[in-house]
């Protein structure tokens, strides 16, 4: 198994790029199969989910090529199967949004269950909802078979703001007879991202960065180009990694506008950085003390969908209130496992009370320590890997794989920083 080995006390100070959005990047990959002509995305992050993503659209018979890094150009002239590999599709969380493309393009899909972190349950009751609504028969008995030759136009209202369901939609949507409305959709960047690049392809859908999405469905999309937005989630993460370590971090192209809620936040963490037209600075020696609530009483920090705080940046938000001064608690709302992590950040000498599968409660600062671990998800397991990095001694994070599927080249990046950091198997 593959690990990190951590020097930690070390202050971090450069130059930083963050990754395409890992989050556009998957619905983009897929939204490729709506189209037979020639797709060209730019800033696909160099990432274990994305390279998943593309052996699933090789598999199902799309030329899949990549010409540098970070960009890929997909042809899906023809598509031989409506039956998605079930090893590659049970890898990621992102295989589902296959389904409302593959549902456009075929008239049919199966489906096994997606895979990606366990967090707790994560439903899909949403997905064929909306799928159902435009016309799709869902047969979710063992495998999920879908099928919908003809997909009409509906007014349809989501029973939750989720993102990948929204998605799945949109894409079903595009090629639907009529107009379909969306109302309660999820309207996070990425989302936003993947209605931008379908309508350089000559979708017609307004109303993107709101919870209501109108779409005119058309016959037929062309190819093009796009370049997906920066990763706010790895923005956030270099940001909370700057302030623990004491360092000072320009972090570039950094996509500010999607920065506002997480600058809120943080700053009642003790957390301050400067936007300077694209980019981020971070300066050294943060104050880090938490700001308590009108009339001295304990802040509370919660996960809500967008324009809230993210609910990825929630593990991120643990460790940063660890290192300031102050009582905080910590409302993990979206996913009921997300919180069991913090067992190991206690045994680093963390000061955290975990109240029930949703809740804790962390009392800074505390000294932390280096120790060894693994690494459960990719969010957490970033979360210890910044706590590594400012303890005291040698840590050592193994089952890495979980983080360099949503994080770029994160050894390399940190090291450029000063992190004393290598990677070993």
């Amino acid at each position: 198994m593959e690990k990190f080995v951590i020097e930690g006390g070390h202050p971090l100070s450069g130059t930083i790029t963050p990754g395409g959005n890992k989050n556009a990047a998957l619905p983009a990959l897929a939204a490729c199969l709506l189209s037979d002509e020639p797709i060209v995305l730019r800033n696909i992050p160099d990432i274990g989910d994305v390279a998943t993503m593309a052996a699933l659209l090789a598999d199902a018979g799309v030329t899949v090529e990549r010409l540098d890094a970070h960009t890929w150009r997909l042809h899906a002239q023809q598509v031989r199967t409506a039956e998605l590999n079930r090893d590659l599709f049970g890898r990621i969380r992102g295989s589902i949004t296959l389904a409302g493309p593959m549902l456009a393009r075929m008239g049919e899909v199966h489906l096994a269950r997606p895979g990606g972190d366990v967090i707790g349950r994560r439903r899909l009751d949403t997905h064929f909802m909306a799928l159902s609504a435009l016309g799709a028969e869902v047969d979710a008995d063992g495998m999920f078979r879908l099928s919908g030759p003809r997909l009409r136009g509906c007014d349809v209202l989501l029973d939750e703001a989720s993102v990948t369901a929204t998605e799945n939609a949109v894409m079903a949507a595009v090629l639907a007879q009529g107009t379909t409305v969306i109302r309660n959709a999820a309207c996070e960047p990425h989302v936003q991202d993947l209605c931008r690049m379908l309508n350089t392809l000559g979708a017609q859908i307004s109303g993107i960065g709101t919870n209501t999405l109108t779409i005119q469905g058309i016959e037929r999309l062309h190819g093009g180009e796009y370049t997906i937005g920066p990763d706010y989630v790895e923005v956030g993460s270099y940001i909370a990694l700057a302030a623990v370590t004491g360092g000072e971090l320009l972090i570039k192209e950094a996509g500010p506008e999607y920065l506002r809620m997480v600058g809120l936040v943080f700053e009642r963490l003790g957390v301050r950085f400067e936007v300077r037209g694209r980019d981020v600075f971070v300066p050294a020696e943060q104050p880090l003390t938490i700001t308590p609530d009108v009339g001295g009483a304990i802040p509370s920090i919660y996960d809500a969908p967008w324009p809230a705080f993210p609910a990825d940046l929630m593990s991120i938000a643990v460790v940063l209130a660890s290192q300031s001064d102050g009582l905080v608690l910590i409302h993990e709302k979206m996913f009921e496992s997300r919180l069991y992590w913090v067992d190991k950040l206690i045994a680093m000498g963390a000061r955290i009370i975990l109240c029930d599968p949703h809740r804790c409660v962390v009392q800074g600062p505390s000294r932390l320590h280096g120790d060894e671990m693994e690494s459960p998800d990719i969010r957490a397991g970033m979360a210890l890997l910044i706590a590594a990095l400012c303890a005291e001694g040698r840590s050592v994070i193994r089952n890495i794989r979980q983080i360099n599927r949503g994080y770029e080249q994160v050894e390399e990046k940190l090291r450029r920083l000063g992190a004393h950091i290598y990677g070993t198997t």
